[in-house]
């Protein structure tokens, strides 16, 4: 008998706590066990992806990827040659509407502005230029409020909404806009980063993070893939709540079509960059 054909996941995008990281390992973990003992068994090595948005977007990039998750900016923004989707997850998360989240747009409680409006001339920290909930959404949504392509006075680039959360809290900024999803998990696992913050709007909502797999996957493995990923959803109803994951919706690249049509809006705007 042949040895099963080895392939690789990373679900790297709410790691946000140690805890939460050995819980999707733990599901990835379950999910290799299904696929090991399937009819056509493969190999699935939980790998880590490495720091930062560059090594991200390589190892989406990979032909060996089974199961990873990524920013449906990116998604559409070329990734799509190289992926196909799993699906996009239903978070149990206030701001998530379906498989569909929102960002939350925060600021300091003390001395914030009230609105949106009230951001102008501030100072706005910013997770990624590839990320949506960090940057897209929050540009689409200030777009209309912007003169000669300006609203904000500076953007603070941080690497992460944690980074971004402590940007604003410590006075390095003034806003950010938050995956609602990230901001759930971290009142949960770490309460002390949102002391001194509230929400003050969210951005508009359009499906969330997907999962994928490379174009190199056979649709018999992918589906095998799609159903030992709900299966072990419905297995272990404790893992799923820490993980605040519902369920697995089918999506395609049309499902994000949205992202790139917020872009165009403010593009259309004369607002191209987040500033």
């Amino acid at each position: 008998m042949s040895a099963p054909e080895r392939w690789v996941a990373a679900l790297p995008m709410y790691n946000v706590s140690p805890a939460l990281r050995e819980d999707w390992h733990a599901l990835l973990a379950r999910i290799a066990e299904r696929l090991a003992r399937s009819d056509t068994p493969v190999a699935l090595s939980v790998v880590e992806p490495g720091e930062g948005a560059e090594a991200l977007h390589a190892f989406w990039r990979r032909d060996d990827v089974l199961l990873s998750q990524t920013c449906g900016y990116p998604l559409i923004r070329g990734l799509a040659g190289h992926v196909q989707l799993v699906g996009t997850p239903s978070f149990a998360a206030r701001g998530c509407v379906g498989h569909r989240y929102t960002s939350a747009i925060m600021v300091r409680a003390k001395d914030g502005p009230a609105t949106l409006t009230d951001c102008q001339g501030m100072r706005v920290a910013c997770n990624d230029c590839t990320s949506h909930s960090g940057m897209n959404a929050l540009r689409h949504a200030v777009a209309p409020l912007a003169r000669d392509g300006r609203f904000f006075a500076h953007t603070v680039y941080t690497g992460s909404h944690l980074c971004s959360l402590a940007a604003v809290a410590e006075g390095e900024a003034d806003v950010a806009a938050i995956d609602c999803v990230t901001l759930a998990f971290a009142r949960e696992h770490m309460p002390a980063k949102l002391e001194g913050l509230r929400q003050i709007g969210e951005t508009r909502a359009v499906a969330g993070l997907p999962f994928i797999a490379s174009r190199r996957v056979g649709q018999a493995l992918l589906d095998n893939v799609r159903l030992a990923l709900r299966a072990c959803l419905r297995e272990d109803a404790a893992l799923c709540a820490r993980l605040r994951l519902r369920d697995l919706v089918p999506a395609t690249v049309a499902d994000y079509l949205p992202h790139a049509q917020m872009e165009d809006e403010a593009h259309r705007r004369g607002y191209a960059e987040l500033r």
